[in-house]
């Protein structure tokens, strides 16, 4: 028998127990009232914060296009392939073919779910829809879809120095992407959405702020004139074996780069497989002494002086002469010619002979102020102002020098924007590589007088018996001069190696177009006049014909109706 004392303890301990447990139902009862009814906020603040996401809306980044509307760098849409490791399924059946899909191993996909610390890690970026599609039907728990957008460059190769190319993020890394990279890629958007377990949008709640698409640009070139340019310099480089090359085109109107490219270059729909070396757009960033296309300005400064004209005799007997303790010579002796005939057979005496009797400042300033030494203002990333020795403290060789080409470096785009001031009548004109819409006015460096001789004197280059012959165009007067220099080493000038340049305008009667061609070590010939000049008659005529200008060679264009 249980005695009273005992029953009296197990009375006891059972209010006690009770108690406690009605104290915490009571207690759990009023939580429950608490968070439902009086504190809401807190359960629902709770319950956004595992199931509300706050989601990036991708901004579709500028078109590039040419001057008449042709797409050069478009964005499409794509996916980025990404996975929750607190989600990932890694004995999901269907790892094996997501590996596959995505070709990547199947040990690595594995490995970057044990990272259960981080709620995201990209598998894949720039997935085509096609692929995302594949990839969301095979319902793996943990991977997910983001949608983004990818750079596309229609031109390829042609265009690639020029347009540039974006990062994995989209962002503007080269060329005109890069260089208004503010201007293009716009603002992402935000928007609040609810999702499940999975990860998957189940509503959406708000749209935080809209993206803002990136502005279009509309740049200066042709897309015609890129692919003439590059089908032509790609082929000389290949003909003679050269290192590299370049070719700029420009209207002489505006200022405008209607084409402008370079050899060797790379596609960049595809730029694992270039080399770094290619991206760089050498019309603007590299730099050469580029001989004896600067005799143009040489001949030019004489002109201006007041103390030659076309038809003044130059004595270049016996072919060479000694300034200082160094002696300049020429190629091939001309003898006894007059200033035209200087410049047309590109004698090194006879420019050297010319300029010696000039002040030592004389072309100095006005190299300067054709804007050698200086950035042309295309803004262009990269470009180099090349050099020009203002302060001239140097002997007579180092004048002499200068004078056909030599102690000076310049860009191709440099060396195309002088050759301006004999198109337009003396006037500087500023370079552009986005489109213009109205002829522009250039600065006054040259006189008008001086402009028009020089003009006249470069078309004698191109006539028979001219350095520039092979120049010559089918219905169109051309001028222009050709240039071959070595190229500097750290040991002095490499024998062995030449650059072979021409710069050219046409039609003679109203200048429209420039080009200027830049050879970089070529090895089958290296002569200008074999190289180069054959170029400026290819790409000159062609783009001429697309412009729709009219021949203004009627001698010729009358003989080719008679025949």
């Amino acid at each position: 028998m249980i005695d009273r004392s005992e029953k009296y303890l197990y009375t006891w301990r059972f209010i006690f127990l009770s108690s406690i447990l009605f104290l915490v139902g009571a207690g759990l009862v009023w939580r429950m009232l608490d968070l439902t009814v009086i504190d809401r906020a807190f359960l629902k603040q709770q319950g956004d914060a595992r199931t509300i996401r706050t989601m990036v809306l991708p901004a579709y980044r500028g078109m590039i296009t040419d001057r008449n509307g042709e797409p050069l760098a478009v964005s499409t849409p794509v996916d980025s392939i990404w996975i929750n490791p607190q989600d990932f399924d890694v004995q999901d059946q269907d790892i094996p073919q997501l590996a596959k899909l995505l070709n990547l191993p199947v040990n690595s996909i594995k490995a970057l779910a044990k990272e259960q610390k981080k709620g995201f890690i990209y598998l894949k970026r720039g997935v085509e829809p096609a692929l995302a599609n594949q990839i969301k039907e095979l319902d793996i728990s943990g991977v997910y879809l983001q949608h983004e957008f990818h750079r596309y460059y229609p031109e390829g190769e042609v265009a690639s120095h020029l347009i540039g190319f974006t990062n994995i993020d989209d962002k503007g890394q080269e060329g005109i992407e890069l260089a208004y990279n503010d201007w293009l890629q716009g603002s992402p958007g935000k928007k609040r959405v609810i999702q499940d377990r999975m990860g998957h949008i189940v509503e959406e709640v708000a749209k935080l702020q809209d993206p803002r698409p990136g502005q279009n640009i509309v740049l200066s070139i042709d897309r015609r004139i890129q692919y003439i340019a590059h089908r032509e310099l790609k082929k000389a480089i290949e003909q003679h074996h050269a290192a590299s090359g370049s070719i700029v085109v420009l209207d002489t109107v505006t200022g405008e780069v209607l084409g402008m490219v370079n050899y060797p270059t790379y596609d960049p729909n595809v730029r694992h497989q270039a080399r770094t070396e290619n991206y760089r757009n050498r019309a603007v960033t590299d730099v050469f002494e580029p001989g004896s296309v600067m005799k143009a300005f040489s001949i030019a400064t004489a002109l201006e002086s007041g103390k030659y004209s076309p038809n003044t005799v130059v004595d270049t007997r016996p072919g060479s002469m000694m300034v200082g303790d160094n002696e300049v010579r020429d190629v091939h002796p001309v003898g006894v010619v007059d200033l035209t005939g200087v410049l047309k057979h590109s004698s090194n005496v006879g420019t050297a002979k010319v300029i010696l009797s000039l002040p030592k400042t004389d072309l100095v300033n006005f190299l300067h102020r054709l804007g050698f030494g200086n950035l042309t203002g295309s803004d262009f990333p990269g470009e180099s102002p090349g050099v020009l020795q203002t302060n001239v403290t140097w002997g007579p060789f180092v004048q002499a020098t200068l004078a056909f080409g030599y102690s000076i470096s310049a860009t191709p785009l440099q060396l195309a924007r002088a050759y301006t001031v004999f198109a337009t009548g003396g006037k500087l004109l500023p370079v552009s590589l986005l489109k213009v819409n109205a002829p522009v006015q250039g600065v006054p460096v040259l006189k008008p007088k001086a402009a028009k001789q020089m003009l006249t004197m470069l078309e004698a280059v191109m006539e028979s018996g001219g350095s520039g012959a092979a120049g010559q165009m089918e219905g169109y007067r051309a001028a222009g001069k050709t240039g071959t220099a070595r190229v500097a080493t750290r040991g002095g000038y490499d024998p062995h190696r030449h650059i072979a340049s021409f710069i050219g305008l046409a039609p003679v009667t109203r200048p429209r177009l420039i080009v200027a061609i830049v050879i970089v070590d070529p090895k089958k010939s290296y002569y200008s006049a074999q190289v180069a000049a054959p170029i400026f008659s290819q790409v000159m005529n062609d783009s001429l014909r697309i412009l729709e200008v009219p021949p203004d060679n009627v001698a010729l264009v009358e003989k080719q109706k008679e025949v």
